[in-house]
């Protein structure tokens, strides 16, 4: 690769005001609702490290790399020590293991960042016999892709070599995020602009995009290329979207899905399910009963963001009804909190079940009978709740409608 176009990409070796040459960070300062972005504390920049950065496209890992980029040159990070590479401009994995090679190789104590590296077939052979010889030994390697790394699984071709590194996903805002990102600091002092965030939220999600009113269709654009990238049928796709939209919140199996299609089969169901879970797009609760788990039985499955819910139900020309909109918003911010969840169905049924936590979204649906302990949240007490779940409190302190 031309060294002269890696020094574009590159202008902090060149540019005391590099900020003013850099695409990304230009686009960031001219976005009215911008911020810094807390993951990028997690990185670790301690050698040898390996870390990977991923989530859904348009989720702002590039952004939040160039932010990072920033603050370690302000607080004194040599400049030349930086290397960026945009997977995307090679023409191959051997062009990609050339330039890291001349790097390390004249320069010590790199941070490199491989960004969107999924676009490079075999990107991981350039790294990994870059790490077997031990020429990275004493450098730092950021490698970020879209949820393609999930799909492809490339991160287990590294057993053993991450090092000090970490594997951080990159998810669009959650409720109480997005409410920092609007000056919201005391939620108890204005619980009316917080109700008003909330229903901003539904329509926008979390997605810096769509904060900033920008369309969302470069957004869908992004996952429509995934599905084409990833050789799936839009047509399958869309059957797929359409028959789940037009259900959710219900618990379903693979094969009441199938049966709203054009004739596929639960296992290709099944499939294309799988493959929206590792870009991101959904995400399942299944069955508890006491302390068993059945994962074989129907399912929750639940949307990871508002906005993704709407832009695949106007793709697949679906309504959802708003009582999934509500639920899934629970759904996703209880699955963070705890990194499970599941639901209750016997005589009753409780939606949401993570942790010592049993919920019930009863916004837009009739009264039901519900056990006792179980939290049940009204339209205007999910916002509320949704804030006090990522603060330390314990649930007996939350005055909710508890039955």
């Amino acid at each position: 690769m031309h060294f002269r176009v890696l020094r574009d990409f590159n202008p902090w070796w060149e540019h005391k005001d590099w900020e003013n040459y850099d695409k990304d960070l230009i686009l960031w300062k001219n976005q009215p609702i911008r911020w810094i972005p807390e993951w990028i504390k997690d990185i670790s920049l301690k050698p040898f490290s390996l870390n990977f950065v991923i989530g859904p496209r348009q989720a702002g890992k590039t952004t939040g790399l160039k932010l990072l980029i920033k603050k370690l040159i302000d607080s004194g990070y040599n400049p030349r020590k930086i290397v960026y590479l945009s997977c995307e401009i090679f023409p191959d994995f051997i062009q990609l293991r050339d330039s890291l090679l001349y790097f390390l190789e004249n320069r010590q104590n790199l941070l490199i960042i491989l960004d969107e590296a999924t676009s490079l077939e075999n990107w991981w052979k350039a790294v990994k016999v870059l790490i077997d010889s031990g020429k990275a030994l004493n450098s730092v390697i950021v490698v970020t892709g879209s949820s393609s790394l999930k799909v492809k699984r490339d991160i287990e071709l590294f057993p053993g070599r991450m090092g000090e590194g970490k594997i951080i996903e990159v998810l669009p805002l959650s409720f109480p995020e997005y409410l920092k990102v609007f000056g919201i600091s005391d939620y108890k002092l204005q619980q009316d602009r917080v109700l008003d965030l909330f229903e901003q939220y539904l329509t926008t999600g979390g997605f810096p995009l769509t904060i900033n009113k920008n369309p969302s269709t470069e957004i869908l654009k992004a996952f429509i290329g995934d599905f084409i990238r990833f050789n799936k049928s839009l047509e399958i796709a869309k059957e797929v979207f359409a028959s789940l939209i037009s259900k959710i919140p219900s618990p379903l199996s693979f094969r009441t899905i199938a049966k709203d299609t054009s004739g596929y089969s639960y296992k290709t169901v099944q499939e294309y399910l799988e493959f929206f879970k590792n870009l991101y797009i959904l995400e399942y609760a299944y069955l508890k009963q006491g302390k068993k788990v059945y994962y074989r039985k129907e399912k929750k499955i639940f949307f990871r963001d508002p906005l993704l819910l709407q832009l695949f139900s106007e793709w697949s020309r679906t309504k959802y009804l708003e009582a999934a909109l509500l639920e899934n918003i629970v759904q996703e911010h209880l699955y963070r909190k705890y990194s499970e969840i599941y639901y209750y169905k016997n005589s009753y049924e409780i939606d949401c079940i993570a942790g010592n936590l049993k919920v019930e979204v009863k916004a837009g649906k009739p009264h039901r009978k519900y056990p006792k302990g179980t939290i049940v949240l009204e339209y205007e007490e999910i916002p509320f709740f949704l804030i006090k779940l990522y603060q330390n409190k314990q649930y007996s302190e939350v005055n909710y409608h508890k039955i």
